[in-house]
């Protein structure tokens, strides 16, 4: 049985909304002697951590056409949190037969991330072909769109009746825990009641919970329901379970959907067992609402500032006991973060331009100490190009600049809010990324920071970086209470923070360690993006229609 004790139902992993991918291909090479080439595309999907390509599927193949427009889609699940590298390869076959070595010759090959197609303008990407030396295999154009499916919210009530009593002195205090099928037979835990004490008739209030959550947008998957009496010390005592499916569900208030509650134990043991209760779906009814697809199609854009820690604390860079140590053969930890976090969040910045802060240093050429500075020493444009600007100017940086303190982290706050204030019409997002080695100094004035932020288009991710106890920053990721600052309570949790020594693979694996750490903190994005819209009732604009490209006919 799944454990429901750690359950976070703001924190659960929800399935990713499903994406389909149409391809077309221009101007492929042609190398079949007596006729156009017939082309397939074959998609494969490379491991988190690993770099093993698997076969995800294959398109049709299409006779005699060098610009071939597939029908057969790719069908895949999106996590925004991960890179999801993608490899397509072109072939031209010869024979109908599945095993494609045997019978083909290769066109050419691309690689991108799911993300690139989704936040490419309309969400349409095109790639030139590679992989024949000395040949120009053609462009291949890649389309994404959201299925409509995922972007349904469900929102139903239950209750029980006759419910086992399970307290000494009182009757139970019943709750209900929602679990989806996997495919593996598994169940994974998707949503928990609140509580109803002293009542074996619970009417449980109204949820809302997304149907990819419930189901993955599969109609006839089994719903595992689990009733519980609630206990003080967690050790909560199981009363029954029922299945049912989201189809089942949605015929709403029916004989459809009253329920037994059975407790297998019970009855294998007693004879005369019939039931522990029984629940009734009082109300269903489905919604749609705008998702974070709907907003990166509209060509909403996600501005990724970075701010790294340059106080004493951290060690001199020149020695390998330092966090900032620039080692030749491998990243030191700020390095790893701001590369885990940044290489997935640049695929929704068009530009590719990221300003690049440090903090707690003494500048050249006078010494003095600044909170907030930028890494290219440009104080008129602290932007770098690419991530791989950013890390270019944060090592130069390290050249330059005296580690000193102390960790203030209101200033770069403030700095990264100025810029969002300015821009509040859904058009674009601000995701500020602080790497940290130690306790915040201005822990008021960061609390105020915080506060103002959570009523802009803003989130923050702090990753904490060494040994040090981390206990203050959790006062600032809000998922248990709210920031607030002199009276006000901050309108948005925006605030993810995360150790990073939570997240290092055991075995030294650099790319498993940081798609780990990105899966964990950039989880919360999207739904942060989206409540600040919804907050806003700001709706995003129409895809956005790139520019066709021009297709040219040559008749032999």
């Amino acid at each position: 049985m799944a454990s429901i004790g750690e359950f976070d139902p703001l924190n659960s992993s929800v399935p990713a909304t499903k994406i389909e991918i149409s391809v077309s291909c221009r101007s492929l090479l042609d190398v079949d002697t007596f006729s156009r080439s017939a082309p397939v595309v074959v998609l494969y999907v490379q491991g988190i951590g690993t770099k093993e390509w698997r076969e995800s599927g294959r398109t049709e193949v299409i006779d005699n056409t060098l610009n071939p427009d597939f029908v057969r889609k790719f069908v895949l699940d999106y996590f925004f949190e991960e890179k999801q590298n993608l490899r397509f390869d072109v072939y031209n076959v010869d024979s109908r037969s599945s095993n494609i070595s045997k019978h083909k010759s290769f066109l050419g090959q691309t690689f991108c991330t799911l993300g690139e197609i989704i936040g490419s303008t309309g969400s349409r990407l095109e790639r030139v072909l590679s992989g024949i030396p000395g040949k120009k295999c053609g462009n291949i154009i890649f389309t994404a769109e959201e299925l409509s499916n995922c972007r349904d919210i469900a929102t139903m009530q239950l209750c029980a009746n006759k419910l086992d009593k399970k307290d000494f002195f009182g009757k139970s205090d019943p709750f209900l825990v929602f679990y989806r099928s996997n495919e593996d037979g598994t169940f994974t835990i998707c949503h928990k009641t609140e509580v109803v004490k002293n009542t074996l008739n619970p009417v449980w209030q109204p949820f809302t919970i997304p149907v990819r959550a419930l189901c993955n947008g599969d109609y006839d998957r089994t719903v595992k329901i689990d009733v519980y009496d609630w206990d003080r010390d967690g050790s909560h005592d199981f009363i029954g379970e029922f299945t049912t499916s989201y189809r089942e569900l949605s015929r709403g208030q029916s004989q459809f959907n009253v329920y037994e509650v059975l407790n297998p134990k019970k009855k294998g043991r007693k004879k005369k067992y019939v039931n522990s209760g029984t629940v009734t779906l009082l109300s269903f009814k489905v919604e749609s609402e705008y998702t974070f697809v709907d907003f990166i199609r509209g060509g909403t854009q996600l501005n990724f500032t970075v701010a790294i820690d340059f106080t004493a604390s951290n060690g001199n860079p020149s020695q390998p006991t330092s966090l900032h140590y620039m080692n030749p053969y491998q990243l030191n930890t700020y390095a790893m973060a701001l590369k885990a976090v940044g290489e997935i969040v640049q695929d929704y910045d068009s530009d590719k331009l990221f300003p690049a802060y440090g903090f707690g240093a003494k500048l050249p050429p006078d010494g003095k100490i600044s909170h907030v500075f930028p890494l290219n020493s440009d104080c008129e444009n602290a932007n770098c190009v690419g991530i791989e600007g950013v890390l270019e100017a944060y090592y130069d940086c390290l050249r330059k600049v005296q580690l000193y303190g102390p960790t203030n982290f209101s200033p770069v706050i403030n700095q990264v809010a100025q810029s969002a204030s300015e821009v509040t019409d859904g058009s674009q997002y601000f995701v500020l990324l602080i790497i940290t080695d130690g306790v915040i100094s201005d822990m008021v004035q960061t609390r105020e920071a915080v506060v103002t932020a959570a009523s802009l288009p803003m989130s923050i991710i702090i990753v904490g970086v060494g040994p040090a106890e981390f206990d203050a920053m959790e006062e600032l990721d809000g998922d248990e209470v709210r920031v607030s600052s002199r009276g006000r309570v901050a309108e948005r949790d925006i605030v993810q923070f995360v150790p990073f020594r939570d997240y290092i693979d055991r075995s030294g694996n650099q790319v498993l360690s940081m798609a780990r750490l990105a899966k964990d903190v950039l989880a919360e994005i999207p739904d942060q993006l989206l409540s600040f819209m919804k907050s806003r009732g700001v709706e995003p604009r129409p895809a956005l229609s790139p520019s066709p490209t021009p297709q040219i006919n040559v008749h032999l």
